[in-house]
């Protein structure tokens, strides 16, 4: 059975489990070499992050019907991130607040001479999400399920979920950790960095690789490929779909976006060529703006980009 015949009517068009952060981003002209000194920043901003957490925000702004599931400290930081989700009518009924405890945050500093980032990360103090924190009923209440496997044993009890309700099940592969190959086994779409993919599958070439993945069960696999693109492979069929030219500011969250945008193109049972198109058109959309979130368009937005 097909992508398009499993698709059913349900409460949330996806909902997605995974890892949620606070995101602090800075502009600087060009990154310092080692010593003391102090940088101007020319540009700041705080938004929340998280791959699956932003896969959402696009979601939502493009018009779908989503909610996130993960698990967030009672922090001033985790109180930000819920927040900033609810704004963007992403429904958080089933986020997990752990008390006394600090949310993951990443300082990001952006070079502008050449576009390069620079990410600062720390563990969480939050505990990983636990199958018996979820509901059952509200993972299975979507059309689509997003997973981003940085909460594994949480994303393999959803995935198998999702797999007996008949929903289908998207995976962004972009971080190795225990557990990723059943979890690739349980889904039917893998869009994978190309680091992860070379990591994965032990295959310097893109094409190689992405036929790999899809031999271990996905119907739909492809690769992110930054400026270049993306690739994508499903029956007999590779597509070489290139990006758009903008002005970049960050690219910081482009991945984020373009898996919500290509999850997009599956909701509205688009040809996986328009859909892989207009996934580039809204993550380099994203890439205009400084963070993950801000620069994400609206539907009516990214439609006009295409057409001019």
């Amino acid at each position: 059975m097909g992508l398009k015949d499993r698709v059913k009517m349900k409460k949330f068009d996806v909902i997605g489990v995974g890892l949620s952060a606070v995101d602090y981003l800075g502009i600087v002209d060009e990154y310092p070499p080692p010593a003391d000194k102090k940088v101007l920043m020319k540009q700041f901003t705080r938004q929340g992050g998280g791959p699956a957490a932003t896969a959402l925000v696009a979601l939502s702004r493009l018009g779908a019907k989503t909610a996130f599931v993960g698990k967030m400290g009672d922090d001033e930081s985790g109180n930000l991130m819920k927040s900033q989700l609810a704004a963007e009518k992403v429904d958080v009924s089933q986020v997990v607040t752990e008390a006394g405890v600090s949310s993951q945050p990443a300082f990001i500093v952006v070079d502008q001479a050449t576009g390069s980032r620079t990410i600062f990360w720390s563990e969480s103090d939050v505990s990983p999400l636990r199958a018996s924190e979820m509901d059952r009923e509200f993972i299975t209440s979507a059309r689509i399920l997003h997973l981003d496997a940085l909460q594994m044993e949480a994303s393999l009890t959803a995935a198998r979920w999702a797999k007996e309700a008949g929903m289908t099940v998207v995976l962004d592969g972009d971080t190795m950790r225990p557990g990723i190959d059943e979890l690739v086994r349980l889904t039917d779409v893998l869009i994978a960095s190309q680091n992860f993919a070379a990591q994965f599958t032990g295959m310097a070439d893109p094409k190689e690789a992405m036929q790999k993945m899809r031999s271990l069960g996905p119907e739909i696999a492809g690769i992110t490929l930054g400026a270049d693109g993306c690739i994508l492979s499903w029956e007999d069929t590779i597509l070489n779909k290139p990006t758009y030219s903008v002005e970049v500011v960050d690219t910081t969250g482009a991945g984020d976006v373009f898996h919500g945008a290509f999850i997009y193109g599956l909701l509205e049972n688009w040809s996986l060529e328009k859909t892989a198109d207009f996934a580039n058109a809204v993550a380099a959309m994203k890439c205009r703006k400084l963070g993950g979130r801000a620069g994400i368009p609206t539907l009516d937005e990214a439609m006009a980009f295409l057409e001019h």
